[in-house]
């Protein structure tokens, strides 16, 4: 049966590919017929192999007829309701792995926290992603020396002049600016930014610079809440 489908398949498309364009067979254009056709023989072929496998099982093959069928509709519908399945879908992926933004209406992100206790936000920095701890502690955006590398800053042109404070005690640090930094459908242009001397800085700091542009930032039902202007 495998061997009879293939040579049937292969006729079929050898036929299509000979007929002239304006064949038609049956007032049907002639490709269109042929390729019904071998579309037909694989439907037959898939038929009789299924009575094949199912021969004295009758209950059996209408049970997973129903299942695949069901699954054929559970596709169908999740795909026709994708627009408003995607916010479930934001938040569960916001639950498995904190720092995913769920986009809840445009212009507003909420990020859940992390099991540490802090909020950790997964952005974008000149394109490329990047994860920033919530710090309103931090008067501007602050990157490890390793992430700013990752932006394609050349560390070896900064100066160091800056003094923060850090977990790991008082540092110094580069001015920089950001052409982009983002979230969802929060972002933003030339942000002012700091880059920590290396190794002086253990994880990046979404510090006032970006948040003091958006027109509310805090915690609401245990999420971070970052509003758009």
């Amino acid at each position: 049966m495998g061997l009879f489908l293939l040579a049937g398949v292969v006729a079929a498309a050898i036929l299509a590919l000979a007929l002239p364009g304006d064949t038609r067979i049956a007032g049907v254009e002639g490709g269109a017929f042929v390729a019904n056709a071998a579309y037909g023989l694989v439907a037959v072929a898939l038929a009789a192999s299924l009575v094949h496998r199912y021969r004295g099982r009758l209950g059996a093959g209408v049970r997973d007829a129903l299942i695949w069928a069901g699954l054929f509709v559970a596709l169908v519908a999740g795909y026709a309701y994708r627009d408003l399945l995607d916010p479930f879908a934001q938040r569960v992926m916001a639950e498995l792995r904190p720092g995913s933004a769920i986009v809840s209406t445009p212009g507003v992100v909420e990020v859940a926290r992390r099991r540490d206790g802090h909020y950790v936000v997964d952005m974008l920095a000149n394109g490329v992603k990047l994860p920033f701890v919530f710090d309103t502690g931090a008067s501007n955006v602050v990157l490890r020396a390793e992430d700013a590398a990752k932006l394609g800053i050349d560390l070896a042109k900064l100066t160091y002049s800056l003094p923060i404070s850090t977990a790991n005690g008082v540092s110094r640090a580069a001015e920089i600016s950001l052409d982009s930094l983002g979230v969802g459908t929060i972002g933003q242009r030339r942000v002012r930014a700091l880059v920590a001397r290396p190794g002086s800085l253990d994880e990046n700091l979404l510090g006032m610079s970006f948040l003091e542009k958006l027109s509310f930032y805090g915690v609401e039902n245990s999420r971070l809440v970052l509003k758009s202007r």
